[in-house]
């Protein structure tokens, strides 16, 4: 007899599987109630049998009634999850709805109280009297439904996406069983299962539900493991099993409320896989291991990391061991504001105590007073532990929990150190080791508080959480969980499954880079020897700073962000601009405002640096807020209006900044390592209506961006390198497949491209039923041949998205084939084209600006390099200044950047320059004139010394005459250089 494959054989070895772990078959649910009365009274009568029997005495056989028709108002007005948490109120009596078990442990009476819990699963669930749909499966507690799942069979040719969209089309939200209002008012969360992935949603809403996926994630990335069994019996055999989802009910799920602009948007969270493994096996961890270890959490951004800590830190404030508190008090060490009322709100919710959260925001004595008093949870800063020590005792026989959200920290090491000093129950011994660990402390923020650890006697009463996505090599030995010699982070959630599982953008599916050629001559007689790696800073930051450019830059960008990004995220695309330092953001800012002004562009400009900086403009100190016009506090605030389009930026926002409109980078600084990563992942943010990012990068390398973001990302799938060539070669290849024809291609775009005046219902419908014709055509194809076809489809895609961002287009066929593919590629199975859709390309009319690299940093490819600890190459002390001449100096950036100075430019340049330099106007100039003045002023000049000096290089002073961008680029820099000699000139009075 063949093997049963149908979804009724899932959904048996299911119910078989709940059944084994505590689960009875339901009685059935009430159409009109859609609870299950006989298993919610059966619960009543036995787990509270006084109160029923009260109830009884003054309800006589109508009892039964007034509890359901009770229990059917409490829903309405407070929600499944309080009703279950708090019970209801009838005639002077309070019915509990659910036992749940308490942190200590269980006494006799709690025990066969918790017991009397009935976990009941029921199939084919027929929950309205409107029709005869059914639920694949609900399963209830007490007779309250909690859980909905929809099944599908792939061996039938169904999958998850099925059941989503039978969730989407099929399930009405109005119904009372799906019915969200203020709350959910029946069942908590839906579940969309196949055997290989999970996807859940807490709301029903249409064609507007919004499923996440609930999977454990595999080598790195989305997915489950193979199994022994089915992919996504995890769902049913750990996290459903009664003990778990009662935990998750009483400890996990929350309300979510979200006001912004005047609105307010409520959601019921339900943890996702990652973050409840993880807290699940930190809490397991520490009441094995009690109090003075270290843990490494290593999430990525979109992991949710704010309720991972929300739901850490209320498990540690009352977990037990030996009906003894494993913590006294859980101190969360954040600056984040946003973090502080999470928590108050999250935590008020698991709680009927009132002040379980208290909030260090007046003073240090404060935090003391909450520390002595033995408050629960303490959120407070770093900066205020170095003034309790004063104010507080020895903490004699306490334990202490401390959470670090380090993501916006802005702690010294000397403030670290004294969090363990304040907390930690010392011995004598202890305190003296601490006063010389206290004398080796640095000034260095994160790595103070990895000394914390790392130093021996580490606190027996202290245990650490850190939170982070970039741990560095000292984060890992210090927090890091020790199986052997290597330590590993005790739980990791990576930017590769965030991306897969599309809670952030891939920030590097759309790179592109440029190289900067330009020219350089010495301008001096002498060849002193300089500091090799000074001079060659000094030569980049001259070139960073250069007014022209900044101008050229400032044009390149702008008209890239008109012709490309201002129409992405339905209009609303916003761009930044990352510059090296103040100055250089200072004049990118003038500069965006004379070329906004000079072509009638509206974009808003905003300007972000710290402190006061001279304004050659103004001629004064200016501020970011002078300059804004608002304080700098409502930056965030404002950017994210249509007023601005653009933020300029030098070192800062370039980390916790979460603007999900952000679309576009242009980076004008070198980054490397974290800073790379922590930079360019401001655009990672989801949005609605954000299907991609994009970076113009004119310093840095592909290859360096890839060094840095493999420590972090894992293997991560990219797009390939694509150029203009292989774009025309892949139309050739996809139409070789013939899996579609041109005038399908045209049909199609025939209706993609209609106006709005004349579309017509039902255009969706055709355009999928074009597309069909190519899926079905495809089915046909070789296993071999779907993978050619496949991997040639998305190649076209993504070449033609990257190319059109930098080239014009005119080929309308082109362009068609291009929107006929993207639908079809996400038709086919296991397709992802995630790929841009930029018109125009980036224009360049100054010195020279290659293109050296265009697509995707593929991040799949090679083995990530392993970080090191401290080594002798890392200790202290002085090294040797490499000295080399300036000739030599000159000869290496000229290598770099593409130039090829000869001795004849030098000798045609130093001659023009003594030339002027005998001039005695000349030098009184430079001495009382700004650079810029001085190069305006002197250019007739200059012009006049090298047609003196033409016969020394016949050639230079040609082309000198004939190409203006090459004359002004030259005039600029030997200027310059004779600002500098006439300055340095002594004139005797």
């Amino acid at each position: 007899m063949a093997v049963d494959r149908s979804e009724k054989a899932l959904e048996t070895a299911i119910e078989v599987d709940l059944l084994e772990v505590g689960y009875v078959r339901g009685l059935g649910y009430n159409r009109d109630t859609c609870l299950d009365h006989d298993t919610l009274i059966t619960f009543i009568q036995t787990s509270q049998p006084a109160v029923w029997q009260k109830l009884e005495k003054h309800f006589k056989s109508d009892t039964a009634n007034q509890i359901i028709a009770r229990l059917v108002k409490e829903l309405e007005l407070r929600g499944t999850l309080e009703v279950l948490r708090k019970g209801i109120d009838l005639f002077g009596q309070q019915i509990k709805l659910v036992y749940f078990k308490p942190e200590h442990e269980l006494s006799e009476q709690a025990l066969a109280r918790y017991e009397a819990n009935r976990f009941t699963v029921s199939r084919q669930v027929h929950y309205s009297n409107q029709h005869q749909k059914s639920l694949d499966m609900v399963l209830g507690v007490n007779g309250i439904p909690i859980v909905t799942m929809e099944l599908k069979n792939r061996p039938t040719g169904q999958n998850v996406n099925h059941a989503k969209r039978q969730y989407k089309q099929n399930r009405d939200p109005r119904e009372t069983m799906f019915k969200f209002t203020k709350h959910p008012i029946r069942t908590l969360v839906h579940f969309a299962v196949d055997h290989d992935l999970v996807y859940m949603t807490t709301k029903l809403a249409g064609e507007s539900t919004y499923f996440l996926p609930f999977n454990k994630g595999y080598n790195g990335g989305a997915g489950n493991p193979p199994s022994a069994g089915f992919q996504t019996e995890y769902l049913w055999k750990e996290v459903l099993v009664p003990d778990s989802l009662l935990e998750i009910l009483q400890r996990f799920m929350h309300l979510e409320v979200d006001e912004k602009d005047g609105k307010k948007k409520v959601a019921m969270i339900f943890p996702r896989y990652h973050q409840l493994d993880a807290v699940r096996k930190i809490i397991a961890d520490v009441k094995e291991k009690g109090a003075g270890e270290s843990y490494l959490i290593q999430h990525s951004a979109g992991s949710g990391k704010s309720n991972t800590i929300a739901w850490l830190a209320h498990r540690l404030s009352g977990l037990h061991k030996n009906n003894e508190p494993v913590f006294h008090s859980t101190i969360v060490i954040t600056d984040r504001v946003v973090l502080d009322r999470q928590l108050q709100g999250t935590i008020a919710q698991f709680e009927q105590t009132l002040g379980v959260v208290q909030k260090i925001d007046k003073n240090s004595a404060q935090l003391a007073e909450a520390i002595q008093a033995g408050k629960k949870i303490i959120i407070t800063t770093l900066q205020k532990f170095p003034f309790i020590l004063d104010k507080i005792e020895q903490q004699q026989g306490k334990r202490f929990a401390i959470i670090m959200d380090e993501a916006h920290s802005s702690q010294t090491g000397e403030t670290a150190q004294k969090v363990r000093e304040a907390l930690r129950d010392y011995t004598v011994s202890e305190r003296e080791e601490i006063e010389a660990e206290l004398a080796e402390a640095t000034t260095d923020s994160e790595a103070e508080l990895i000394k914390e650890v790392s130093k021996r006697g580490r606190p027996s009463n202290i245990s650490f959480f850190a939170f982070t996505a970039t741990p560095k090599a000292k984060t890992l030995e210090m927090f890091g969980t020790y199986d052997g010699e290597v330590p590993r982070p005790f739980h990791l959630y990576t930017m590769r499954q965030a991306i897969e599982e599309g809670f952030i953008l891939d920030v590097l599916a759309n790179y592109m880079t440029y190289k900067t050629y330009y020219k350089l001559s010495k301008a001096i007689e002498d060849d002193p020897e300089l500091d090799q790696k000074k001079a060659k800073k000094a030569l980049a930051k001259y070139m960073a700073l250069h007014p022209y450019n900044v101008a050229q830059k400032v044009e390149i960008i702008v008209e890239h962000f008109k012709t490309a990004v201002r129409h992405k995220i339905a209009g609303q695309a916003k761009a930044m601009i990352v510059t090296g330092s103040r100055q250089q953001a200072l004049l990118y800012y003038r500069a965006m405002q004379r070329y906004m002004k000079e072509k009638g562009y509206p974009y808003g400009v905003l300007v972000a640096f710290s402190g006061t900086l001279y304004d050659d403009v103004t001629g004064e100190e200016v501020t970011e807020a002078q300059i804004n016009g608002f304080a700098e506090s409502e930056l965030p605030k404002k950017f994210k209006t249509d007023k601005y389009q653009f933020l300029i930026v030098a070192d800062k926002y370039q980390t916790g900044f979460n603007e999900p409109l952000l679309h576009t980078m242009y980076v004008d600084k070198k980054l490397s390592g974290i800073q790379a990563v922590q930079t360019l992942s401001r655009l990672n943010r989801t949005h609605r209506a954000k299907q991609d990012t994009f970076v113009l990068d004119f310093v840095n390398e592909a290859e360096h961006i890839y060094e840095a973001f493999k420590l972090y990302y894992e293997a991560t799938k990219l797009a390939e390198t694509t150029d203009l060539n292989v774009m025309y070669d892949l139309k050739n290849r996809v139409f070789g497949y013939q899996i579609f024809e041109q005038r399908e291609v045209d049909a199609y775009a025939e209706v993609f491209f209609r106006p709005q005046s004349r579309q017509r219902k039902g255009e969706l419908s055709e355009l999928h039923r074009i597309v069909d014709q190519a899926v079905v055509r495809y089915n046909k194809l070789s296993e071999e041949e779907q993978a050619e076809c496949k991997n040639a489809l998305n190649k076209f895609v993504r070449s033609y998205s990257y190319i059109s961002q930098i080239a014009p287009f005119t080929d309308a066929n082109l362009h068609k084939l291009f929107v006929y593919v993207q639908m079809l590629v996400k038709k086919l199975p296991n397709t992802n084209t995630g790929a841009l859709q930029l018109d125009d390309e980036v224009q360049l009319t100054y010195y020279r600006l290659e293109k050296t690299f265009e697509g995707s940093i593929d991040l799949s490819e090679g083995q990530a390099p392993e970080l090191t600890g401290l080594t002798d190459s890392g200790s202290a002390g002085a090294t040797e200044d490499k000295k080399d001449r300036l000739s030599a100096i000159l000869e290496l950036i000229n290598q770099r950047f593409g130039t090829d100075f000869k001795p004849s430019d030098r000798v045609f340049f130093e001659q023009a320059k003594e030339e002027m330099l005998h001039d005695e106007i000349t030098i009184h100039q430079a001495k009382n004139s700004s650079r810029e003045n001085f190069i305006r002023s002197k250019t007739p000049q200059a012009l006049k010394s090298f047609l003196a000096t033409k016969n020394s290089n016949e050639q230079l002073f040609k082309r000198l005459f004939t190409d203006k961008d090459f004359q002004e680029t030259v005039l600029h820099a030997f200027l310059n250089e004779v600002y500098e000699a006439a300055r340095n000139i002594e004139v005797r009075e």
